[in-house]
């Protein structure tokens, strides 16, 4: 049996599979905070249309933590559109609980974040397409990527799916 996630948004529904064999640190994290309810009421805090969709900062401006830190897991994983990867700050081995979803092909990513999910059906998809549509603003540090309406993460539901 494998876990997946369903990350529930008030634009809709993303769903998640892992990437245990390639980051299986990051994907521990992110289900224990998932079942924990880390993410219940957090927010999408930065789009940038053509890169990625960042959320899971605690304070909600891209500089809160969560109880841990990770080691980096680079691996193999391409950041195309869809695929989950981790957010950190310059140290590589800093990834606590923040997290992108690429929204295009991110190559200069490869190798530099720890890639570990990905978005599985089209439903996901959409949901990822109207969240990358929603209109941003300047997030105060000179760069035009705070949404001007909320994408809040209702909750993220930890399954269990066959292999």
């Amino acid at each position: 049996m494998a876990k997946q996630a369903l990350i529930r948004t008030n634009l809709g529904d993303m769903r998640v599979k892992f990437f245990p064999d390639k980051a299986p640190n990051h994907v521990e994290n992110f289900l224990e905070l998932a079942e924990s309810g880390f993410y219940r009421g957090l927010r999408f805090h930065r789009i940038i249309r053509g890169f990625v969709i960042q959320g899971g900062c605690p304070r909600g401006d891209g500089t809160g933590n969560g109880p841990r830190r990770l080691r980096a897991e680079f691996n193999d994983v391409k950041h195309v559109r869809g695929v989950l990867s981790m957010a950190r700050a310059n140290d590589p081995n800093s990834a606590s609980c923040q997290f992108f979803i690429c929204l295009d092909e991110c190559p200069n990513l490869d190798g530099l974040y720890t890639a570990f999910g990905t978005l599985i059906d089209a439903e996901s998809f959409e949901t990822l397409s109207r969240i990358e549509s929603v209109p941003v603003r300047d997030n105060g540090y000179g760069e035009h990527s705070a949404p001007t309406e909320p994408v809040e993460i209702e909750s993220v539901v930890v399954e269990t799916v066959p292999n």
